[in-house]
């Protein structure tokens, strides 16, 4: 092989191992936490175009759980921001309504729409440890 395309290849080489070596030292930051949590709701009862939110019921938290994050979007307007908030945990599995602050879900006159809210576990540093969904069409009948 001659000179010049020996130095190239072997810097193609080195920048393939950089980038290997970042990559691997990415993962534990990029990594879905492994624990599963369950969350379940009903739209009984919540008005449409209000601020209450639905009681949940968490099941199998992780026990360092401290907080949990809910986030609600609208698969039907995934343009329209319905937010979500994050509230304090104390491990009993039940999140009253009105407990989270959040735009609730409006369809136009005669639609029905599906509701999807990520909830995640968070401990007291701030990490999350686990990721549920629970999903729900609006209105309920």
């Amino acid at each position: 092989m001659r000179p010049a395309l020996q130095d190239v290849s072997v810097g193609l080489a080195r920048r393939r191992k950089w980038k290997l070596a970042c990559a691997a030292a990415a993962l534990p930051f990029l990594a879905i936490p492994a624990q599963a949590f369950t969350a379940s709701f009903s739209w009984q009862g919540i008005s449409p175009c209000q601020t209450t939110s639905p009681a949940f019921v968490i099941r199998d938290a992780p026990k360092a759980t401290t907080n949990l994050r809910f986030v609600m979007r609208d698969q039907d307007a995934p343009g329209f921001r319905h937010g979500g908030s994050t509230i304090a945990y104390d491990g009993s599995g039940a999140i009253p309504q009105g407990a989270i602050s959040y735009i609730g879900p409006c369809p136009p006159a005669g639609q029905k729409h599906r509701y999807v809210w990520t909830i995640e576990a968070i401990d007291a540093a701030q990490h999350v440890l686990a990721r549920a969904t629970a999903a729900g069409v609006y209105p309920p009948n």
